[in-house]
């Protein structure tokens, strides 16, 4: 695959050093020459000094025929500019963005960019993960379907404990996909399987339903 990275900073070099070694063709756009300069030396020439917001820099580095663009920048906006300008002027089939603000998140995806990531989402659910008391943990967000992947647990004072899945009142659209208990092996939950104690539930749902899922399953 053809993968353009716009940003050569510590996310950029890291990134293109590993997609060179599962043998894609890359070009890393910089503008800091010293940056530049360092994964020029270290990696040979996959990176050019430039603009990545810019079309005239896209269209010299072949845009049109990429893959993918990854916008990894420091710079919010810059990542959407990059994006955005790949997509609609140079017809890119898949643009990633990187996004310090979480907040930016939601107009990032109205303006079509097709995957975010959040270091600060992902450092908070690697935090839920570690909280042993924690019930309800965001593992995907499946954007070309709008749908997340997330993980409930049910607590020991649920009233779902004891129910079989077909009383549980879940929300529509909403779908239990996988159960685990300790020492078993990973079971698909059917309509008439009983929820029991610390059971480990993966559903699949709506994002704007996560709340509603969430209480069907959990709720005291």
């Amino acid at each position: 695959m053809y993968i353009i990275i716009i940003g050569g900073g510590r996310v950029g070099y890291y990134l293109a050093r590993a997609l060179l070694d599962e043998g894609h063709e890359i070009v890393v756009v910089e503008k800091n020459p010293t940056f530049c300069e360092t994964i020029t030396e270290e990696m040979g020439s996959v990176c050019v000094q430039g603009d990545g917001c810019e079309a005239a820099t896209l269209a010299d580095i072949g845009t049109g025929r990429a893959d993918i663009l990854i916008a990894v920048t420091g710079d919010d906006e810059d990542n959407l500019v990059a994006c955005q300008v790949a997509k609609y002027k140079f017809n890119v089939p898949r643009t990633i963005s990187r996004i310090r603000n979480p907040q930016n998140e939601a107009i990032f995806k109205k303006l079509g960019i097709d995957v975010t990531v959040s270091s600060t989402n992902i450092i908070l659910e690697h935090i839920e993960e570690e909280v042993p008391t924690f019930p309800f943990i965001h593992l995907l967000t499946i954007r070309d379907r709008g749908l997340d992947v997330v993980e409930v647990k049910i607590p020991p004072n649920s009233t779902t404990v004891g129910k079989k899945v077909r009383e549980l009142s879940l929300p529509k659209g909403s779908t239990l996909f996988l159960l685990y208990r300790k020492k078993q092996k990973p079971i698909v939950p059917k309509a008439n399987t009983t929820l029991q104690a610390d059971d480990h539930i993966i559903a699949v749902t709506p994002p704007e339903l996560e709340g509603a899922l969430r209480a069907s399953l959990i709720s005291t």
